[in-house]
């Protein structure tokens, strides 16, 4: 589980439009900056020990740095992302990347955050919905790799992709922010059987679940003390990096890398 992950670069990160609530054309990144992130970001992944395979960012794609909503990848399969107007240019990339790179792809039929709204967690599929993302998106995913969805629609645009109010830490625990999800998006949750470490507004807020764990060792933002805390009682290794450069597009440490090697349910 995210052993293998697949990067962009943040050269030509800027704020060209805005399209959820944390991008302001007014506050731009600093470039300089923003590339350090991320090589920190690349770096703390083959320290963890996993695979950062690279491609390329275009001039003409700002936001290519989020490479998460890039695609679903899957057993050597990936579905295409489908996302707002002002990223479609991206996904004629990911297209080439994973076909040279011998991946079977296909197009998504509906509205399709990639990885952002879909979560691979054991024989679960954790779907997100009703921000960026068409319900119907995860009853062809489930049809093509054979995961139970979890569908679970987010509590406005503030959580725009799932990946900001859930993540996974390992086959059988989850993180998440009760309040980015509707009433009975949190009662399905419940019903998984999987240990769930509720994380506060504060924590949630500041990218903390916008992680990527692998079971050993969780890659996170700094400034989420407590949970944090709470993975290192568990016996993870936690490594804390800035984003705050990246944030300010509303992305962190999980939309910057693609997983690769998740698995269909056996």
């Amino acid at each position: 589980m995210n052993r293998d992950l697949l990067m962009s670069d943040a050269v030509h990160f800027r704020i060209s439009y805005e399209i959820n609530p944390y991008m302001d054309r007014s506050c731009q990144p600093d470039t300089e900056a923003a590339v350090a992130e991320h090589e920190a970001i690349a770096a703390a992944h083959r320290a963890a020990g996993r695979t950062v395979r690279a491609m390329e960012s275009a001039p003409e794609c700002p936001d290519m740095v989020y490479t998460a909503n890039g695609a679903f990848v899957c057993d050597g399969r990936a579905v295409l992302g489908d996302p707002p107007a002002a990223r479609l240019e991206e996904i004629r990339y990911f297209r080439s990347w994973l076909k040279e790179n011998e991946f079977e792809v296909f197009d998504a039929p509906y509205a399709f955050s990639g990885q952002g709204d879909a979560l691979a967690c054991g024989r679960f599929l954790l779907a997100g919905y009703g921000q960026r993302t068409d319900e119907r998106m995860h009853g062809f995913l489930a049809e093509l790799f054979g995961h139970e969805p979890v569908l679970l629609r987010t509590a406005g645009e503030e959580w725009y992709d799932l990946d900001l109010a859930v993540a996974v830490i390992d086959e059988r625990t989850l993180a998440y922010h009760p309040e980015a999800l509707e009433a009975g998006s949190r009662s399905r949750l419940h019903e998984l059987g999987l240990e769930l470490i509720e994380v506060d507004a504060a924590d949630a807020r500041a990218f903390a679940l916008n992680l990527v764990s692998d079971g050993r060792t969780v890659t996170m933002t700094q400034g989420a003390p407590r949970l944090a805390a709470t993975l290192r009682e568990r016996g993870l290794a936690v490594v804390e990096l800035d984003t705050t450069e990246l944030r300010k597009g509303g992305g962190g440490v999980r939309c910057t890398a693609l997983t690769l090697d998740n698995t269909a349910p056996r």
